[in-house]
């Protein structure tokens, strides 16, 4: 009677992504040189940031929500150094792979998460010649800018009271204001591109 064979080893599951600039980027362990602005721009400007629940004919994308955190990073640090700047216009370049999660299904993920999205925004941050780990201060302002645009886009796009944006995300400091207007996908990609160009230059 013949021996039974032993089975092939399962093939282990796919764990990178082919961009459409031909880079093959694993998503396990990503590296800087897979990773190219033209990708970014593309994705976070066809990603929705409030899961599309957002008033408009456009989705709000993550890459039109990143130029006006950057706008404000400006606005509140004004002597900040290009690089800084940045960092604030790539503070959500993760999400180009992994996606736009609402702050209330990323804590339910826990910790696994935050650790696989800060492994790509290193890989992302070295690629475009800045630091790893972003020194504390800046990582704090860019933050503050992220949550005063979550607070105009609560209430002006995403159906929030007044009230109820402050609950969340306290209440953006005197004389800063955004007037938001959802933009087309070509039109949030070609401004993001652009910005970056001209910031990566003073880097």
């Amino acid at each position: 009677m013949p021996m039974p064979q032993p089975k092939p080893a399962p093939e282990a599951p796919r764990a990178w992504q082919r961009m459409l600039s031909g880079r093959r980027l694993d998503l396990l362990d990503p590296s800087p040189l897979d990773i190219e602005i033209a990708d970014i721009a593309h994705g976070l400007s066809r990603v929705a940031r409030w899961n599309g629940q957002t008033t408009g004919a456009h989705a709000f994308s993550v890459a039109q929500h990143s130029l006006e955190v950057e706008r404000l990073c400006v606005t509140l640090a004004p002597n900040w150094p290009a690089r800084w700047r940045l960092a604030a216009l790539l503070h959500d370049a993760p999400e180009y792979v992994i996606g736009d999660m609402i702050s209330p299904f990323k804590a339910a993920l826990g910790l696994d998460y935050k650790a696989f999205e800060a492994k790509l925004e290193s890989a992302v941050h070295l690629r475009f010649g800045l630091p790893a780990a972003l020194p504390a201060d800046v990582k704090a302002g860019i933050k503050r800018a992220d949550v005063i645009c979550a607070y105009f886009e609560a209430v002006q796009l995403a159906g929030f009271s007044e009230r109820e944006a402050k609950r969340y995300f306290g209440a953006p400091p005197r004389g800063v204001a955004l007037r938001l207007a959802p933009k087309s996908t070509a039109e949030v990609q070609a401004a993001f591109l652009a910005r970056f160009d001209t910031l990566i230059e003073k880097v």
